[in-house]
């Protein structure tokens, strides 16, 4: 078995023990990764996007082999990360019926107007 397996854990499944200052960074991608799980399953594009750039800083700062007491840590993160990638196409495939409910109420109105004349969006008199 995998000594990181066998670390005992805290709360919310992360190890515990002297070894925290070194995982530290780990633990802060496991936060970041469930806050876009968050932000994914409200539809919240925006504050995703707007995480971009703490990740960027939060993988920067780590060793490019991980410790071997990361391993779990790293693991639930692709786990996390996997289930965020499930979200987003949920919510696009949400925004994409969406958009064709949108179309085909439009295709519905304009044959309902026959063949009006499409006025202008701007009044020219003011």
């Amino acid at each position: 078995m995998d000594p990181a397996a066998r670390t005992p854990s805290g709360p919310g499944g992360r190890p515990q023990g002297g070894s925290g200052v070194a995982l530290a960074g780990y633990e802060a991608i496991i936060d970041h990764a469930e806050l876009e799980l968050e932000l994914a399953g409200r539809g919240d594009v925006e504050g995703l996007t707007l995480l971009a750039e703490r990740w960027d800083r939060l993988i920067a700062g780590l060793p490019e082999t991980p410790p071997a007491a990361a391993v779990g840590l790293l693991e639930r993160a692709e786990l996390v990360h996997e289930r965020t990638r499930i979200e987003l196409a949920r919510l696009r495939e949400a925004l994409l019926a969406d958009l064709a409910t949108a179309r085909r109420a439009r295709r519905t109105a304009e044959g309902y107007s026959g063949h009006l004349r499409p006025r202008p969006r701007l009044d020219r008199s003011a």
